[in-house]
């Protein structure tokens, strides 16, 4: 086990890359030497500023996709911050003192990461207050160094690799964090009361492909300083890549649900053919639902469960995860989707038995679009781990033809971080899936328990809709779940010299589906 969220994600950021489809780009930091003098106070913006409005940064985007990509550099840097180690870049930590906004009156503070490690690539903070922007500018009273480092130079070659917002988001008199933009066009985010899990993207591109994933990343952000009485922060960052720019705006809104609307205006260099809109990227190691049998004395391991959906159609469908033997791409089709996200719908502590990662808290993370979205599909990226510190799933919309070259291309949507997707429904949901050996030899026993109004408040039974594409099943039954007001469905699975078989379940009351659909992929093990 890690000691800490924080931890696994640094490793994984290092470890992924190389090794996987999903592996993080390196990320940023722009090196600006300055000295602050005098007491504690925030990052001093730069006495240059510049006219900030609404069409400021898809008219930077556009210009820069005119260009050839030229990704950012920085200058030597002097010893020992050209080559910190893992533990020396924690070392290096930003005084709280000197957070943005501190003491304003306004219930959002900022706080800067500094450059070191893997983040190499500049990132610019600006502050954008009263239609002008005025850049950060870093240096070495801003940050405090641990003993691996020793005693900071007053110039340290320090710039900006991304940033996290506090606020009273669990009481009144805290501020506490939960949202970070950092490491190529990553972010998360958590609602009251949860710690950090799933992550989402900015964009992806050619996840799991042949050739090799291209890392967009975040090059610049405009902080737009909050009103006394606001309960959102704006957010605008420039986005950028050998293949595509683009201008996004994140407006994001704390609570037991932490909300982000999202506008993102993309101007591709070149016609972006594997395109993922609203990325999303988690980690699954196991649990009852999962094939893989680990050593491990916790139940369940994973950020995420399950990926749910909402299609064109309404249909609500779900698909447990899993930790497969080899990569595993699913496609779901569908027009003009209603969202889909990866939920973590397991809230009982004793089913993880993890006292510093409780995965339990982590939030479940849904996609909303904001208009319509065409055709394509949600593409579903499963990768084998022998580790929890790896993030292995991802999931995406996938525009069927693709994005031209030139835009605009403009998608505009929410992410809700939370412990439920933001939907109300009355019918069946799946709260857990379990996966075993059948009683008979090479065959598999599924049990799926689904709960809500629709079946505990039936006189009668639903009927289950079960079908295998491949394979058999047999011993079909539903039954009652007295201990979670529900029903549980059984079936076993006779898969043959099938290597793969999808399974697809669905309760019914006569004609009227009941449930949302259960989908499952069998492979062997």
């Amino acid at each position: 086990m890690t000691s800490n969220l924080v931890d696994r994600r640094a490793l994984l950021e290092k470890a992924v890359a190389g090794s996987f489809a999903l592996g993080l780009a390196k990320m940023a930091l722009a090196v600006t030497q300055a000295h602050a003098e005098g007491e504690a106070t925030a990052p001093q913006p730069s006495p240059q500023g510049m006219a900030f409005g609404p069409t400021t940064l898809k008219a930077e985007a556009k210009r820069l996709a005119d260009q050839p990509f030229s990704k950012p550099s920085i200058d030597a840097l002097p010893a020992p911050f050209n080559k910190l180690t893992y533990d020396q870049y924690r070392d290096i930590r930003f005084r709280p003192e000197r957070a943005i906004w501190k003491g304003e009156h306004v219930d959002f503070q900022v706080q800067p990461f500094a450059m070191g490690w893997l983040y190499d690539v500049p990132v610019d903070l600006w502050v954008v207050e009263n239609g002008k922007a005025t850049r950060l500018v870093a240096d070495s009273k801003l940050f405090s160094f641990g003993p691996l480092i020793g005693p900071g130079p007053d110039s340290a070659p320090f710039g900006f690799s991304g940033f996290r917002i506090h606020g009273p988001i669990n009481r009144a008199d805290a501020f506490d964090e939960y949202a970070v933009f950092q490491g190529a066009s990553f972010l998360r985010a958590v609602g009251r009361g949860q710690g950090y899990g799933a992550s989402a993207r900015g964009l992806a591109l050619n996840t799991a492909q042949p050739a090799g994933e291209e890392f967009p990343f975040f090059r610049s952000f405009w902080i737009e300083r909050p009103k006394p009485i606001a309960t959102e922060i704006v957010v605008h960052a420039l986005l950028d890549s050998q293949s595509t720019t683009g201008a996004y705006r994140f407006a994001i809104a704390p609570g037991e649900t932490t909300v982000m609307e999202v506008e993102a205006t993309l101007y591709p260099r070149t016609a972006l053919s594997h395109v993922g809109i609203g990325p999303l990227t988690s980690m699954f190691f196991h649990g009852q639902s999962s094939q893989r049998r680990f050593d491990d004395i916790r139940p369940a391991v994973h950020d995420s469960e399950g990926l749910a959906m909402i299609n064109g159609s309404g249909e609500r469908l779900w698909r447990p995860l899993n930790n497969p033997k080899t990569l595993q791409l699913s496609a779901f089709m569908d027009r003009d989707p209603q969202g889909f996200g990866l939920w973590q719908r397991d809230r009982s502590f004793q089913n993880y038995e993890d006292l510093e990662s409780h995965y339990e808290r982590r939030p479940s993370v849904w996609v909303q679009p904001q208009s319509g979205w065409g055709d394509g599909f949600v593409e579903l990226v499963e990768i084998p781990i022998e580790d929890e510190i790896h993030d292995n799933i991802s999931a995406y919309w996938k525009p069927s033809k693709g994005l031209p070259a030139g835009g605009p291309h403009v998608f505009s949507y929410k992410i809700f971080w939370g412990p439920d997707v933001p939907v109300s429904w009355s019918g069946a949901r799946v709260v857990k899936t379990r996966v075993g050996s059948g009683k008979k030899p090479g065959t598999v026993v599924f049990v799926i328990d689904l709960t809500g109004p629709l079946v505990k408040d039936a006189k009668d039974l639903p009927a289950v809709d079960l079908s295998a594409r491949t394979g058999k099943v047999s011993n079909v039954s539903v039954q009652r779940n007295l201990e979670i007001s529900g029903v549980r469905v059984t079936f076993e699975l006779a898969p043959g010299d099938s290597g793969l078989v999808e399974l697809r379940c669905v309760l019914k009351a006569g004609d009227q589906a009941v449930s949302e659909t259960w989908l499952y992929r069998w492979t062997k093990p």
